[in-house]
């Protein structure tokens, strides 16, 4: 393990604070800092939301001065002028002594090149501490940078025997009140919400956070290959408030295009087959909008598709303790397996009560 018990002990409280960030600073990934002289902690910060201030300047401003201190930073410090100057310029010119980072930033106007800069400045850097907490914090950030792909989070909220509806439709509410309680703090970390076509016109979703006085929203996605979802639902009536993104595919009608777009909803033109929108190109057009984390709350339909096209990167299971039976509506459509080796496979990261349901990560 990289750096002392006590660096890792400040990584720690770094990627907390990071982790505030979560949902609300795409494009830009969700960084912490704490700055420490003689054991004390001078100032501490996290990249704000929209991106700026960065993390490292937070804790700088409330620093004050910082000569001789350790900087923790949970991801390089930027090297590159974008709307701000670079942050290893302002920790250089605070005369840190020392920076401690958890990652290295892949992204291509810094990768490296701030901790060369402040290794230049005659700073000390110790590079590494806590990676793996750090890039399973900022998975979303990473994966779009290498791969041009958002992290896709997977929610499903099912029965003991793997049904989300009764064969009537029935389905509020499977799981109980503390769950989905969890379920809006979950959309509160991720940049955007995303349903498909079916799992609008059955629910007519508004996918907003509730209950946790929280002023933040997630941006709102849909996937409707032919915007058959009515611009007068939940998402179409509040679109002009909370942000609302449309993918469907460049022959959608006309009028229903307009009829969107007057409700202040973006519309997105994505490849598309007879089956439905390539799921793929759909997350790359997102990434290229700088969506980094995208929580999946799609039917049986979408979650299958993702799972088909190996782009789920989390799954979490919302269980609940009652039975529908075979008549039911499956969690997941068709991934058309022939062989057990050839299932999607998750690995537990835990699992414990939630009220009356059991939570699966």
């Amino acid at each position: 393990m990289n750096g002392t018990e006590a660096d890792r002990h400040h990584m720690a409280h770094a990627l907390s604070l990071a982790a505030r960030g979560l949902g609300r600073t795409w494009p830009n990934p969700a960084v912490g800092c704490v700055i420490l002289r003689g054991g004390r902690v001078l100032g501490r910060g996290w990249t704000q939301p929209g991106g700026r201030p960065h993390a490292e300047r937070m804790a700088l401003a409330q620093a004050g001065e910082a000569a001789g201190a350790t900087a923790y930073v949970t991801l390089e410090p930027c090297a590159h002028h974008g709307k701000t100057p670079p942050c290893a310029e302002a920790l250089i010119a605070a005369r840190v002594a020392r920076v401690v980072t958890a990652l290295t930033d892949p992204d291509p106007r810094v990768a490296g090149r701030g901790h060369q800069m402040l290794r230049d400045a005659g700073i000390a850097v110790t590079e590494g501490v806590m990676a793996a907490e750090a890039s399973r914090l900022n998975a979303g950030f990473l994966k779009r940078v290498t791969e041009g792909l958002p992290m896709v989070t997977l929610k499903l909220a099912t029965t003991l025997d793997g049904r989300i509806a009764t064969a009537t439709g029935e389905s509020r509410w499977i799981t109980g009140p503390e769950a989905r309680r969890h379920v809006h703090l979950m959309r509160m970390t991720h940049d955007a919400v995303m349903v498909g076509a079916g799992t609008a016109l059955a629910d007519d979703p508004d996918l907003t956070v509730r209950e946790l006085g929280s002023a933040h929203q997630p941006l709102r996605i849909l996937l409707d290959r032919q915007l058959r979802h009515s611009p007068d639902s939940r998402l179409g009536r509040s679109a002009a408030q909370n942000p609302v993104w449309i993918l469907h595919s460049p022959d959608a009608p006309e009028d229903r295009q307009e009829a969107w777009r007057t409700t202040g909803t973006r519309l997105i033109p994505c490849p598309a087959t007879p089956e439905g929108l390539d799921l793929t190109a759909a997350l790359r057009l997102l990434a290229a909008e700088g969506v980094t984390r995208i929580l999946s709350e799609g039917g049986g339909t979408i979650a299958a598709a993702l799972l088909r096209a190996g782009l789920v990167d989390d799954l979490v299971q919302f269980t609940a303790g009652l039975c529908i039976g075979a008549e039911g509506t499956p969690a997941l459509g068709p991934l058309g397996l022939t062989a057990l080796r050839g299932a999607p496979q998750f690995h537990l990261l835990y699992s414990r009560s939630i009220g009356p349901d059991t939570l699966s990560p």
